[in-house]
């Protein structure tokens, strides 16, 4: 059974659109006129300083903010004609932080997700408890469902998250820094298993990420924000360029290619706090 409805991997009409939007918070500009476009089956990875408005267009992508200039269009339809329990039957999103301070299990938890598909005071059906069942799996948290979510790692605990979001059956799935909290092992895990969602299911899969080399390995598409635009969209080899980053980051960058695993290199400098040059390696597998 799959995490979500029918897929629509290849199809040429994007499951969500947004078109020219522009927000502002206190008479802080946080998007200027961003525009975006998701098709099934694809991943997206949101990259750029802190600031650059990453967290805020998934947000506005989510519903979670619709009091903006521009339109988000989802499934051939403007967002804001959607209700809040129409949304959440589509699209599912994963904060960087998510406050879960009682004592829940796991298992309640991932069952949370099939909220928007309960009646007012409407206890779960078989269906929903298989669903969440195959999320857990999904994500090899099934060996916690009896402990309480306050008991868990950070690790642990997003990957739970993701659960309940995959428990949703969404069509879209936004990620803020999915990988903020997990080990290395972890972090290829969970990247791998949305890979696997959006290219065998046709889950669309759009995340906020903030290093660079999982995000040029494990994306399709890249999207650079800096100052709330759009400063570079297109696959990983064409964003990651010295002129984007010293652009985006203020960092110079040196791309090159490992003489021994051919694998392609970012070597990355710029100033530090205390005036002396920093310089750091990340590999990017292409």
């Amino acid at each position: 059974m799959a995490l979500h409805g029918t897929s629509l991997a290849g199809s040429a009409s994007p499951l969500i659109e947004g078109q020219r939007i522009s927000f502002s918070l206190n008479g802080v500009s946080l998007l200027r006129e961003v525009s975006l476009r998701v098709r099934a089956g694809e991943t997206v990875g949101l990259i750029g300083p802190n600031g650059a408005g990453k967290t805020t267009l998934l947000k506005v992508l989510g519903g979670l903010i619709r009091d903006v200039e521009g339109e988000v269009w989802l499934q051939g339809r403007p967002l804001r004609e959607y209700s809040p329990r129409e949304v959440a039957r589509l699209v599912a999103h994963v904060p960087q932080t998510t406050a879960l301070d009682f004592a829940f299990t796991v298992r309640e938890v991932v069952l949370m997700g099939r909220s928007p598909y309960l009646g007012r005071f409407q206890l779960e059906q078989p269906l929903d408890r298989q669903v969440a069942e195959q999320a857990m799996r999904t994500m090899n948290v099934q060996a916690l469902s009896e402990r309480f979510i306050n008991t868990l790692s950070g690790g642990e605990r997003q990957r739970v998250l993701i659960a309940r979001a995959l428990a949703q059956q969404p069509r879209i799935l936004l990620l803020d820094e999915p990988t903020a909290n997990l080990d290395v092992k972890h972090q290829l895990e969970v990247l791998s298993l949305t890979t696997r969602l959006a290219h065998q299911q046709g889950l669309a899969i759009v995340a906020a990420i903030h290093d660079l080399d999982l995000a040029a390995r494990f994306f399709d598409r890249l999207v650079l924000l800096h100052e709330g635009r759009v400063l570079a969209d297109s696959t990983p080899e064409v964003v990651l360029t010295p002129s984007n980053l010293a652009e985006a980051f203020g960092v110079q960058a040196n791309i090159y290619r490992d003489p021994f695993t051919q694998v392609l290199r970012l070597s990355l400098s710029g100033d530090g706090s205390n005036g002396h040059r920093v310089v750091s390696q990340a590999s990017i597998p292409l």
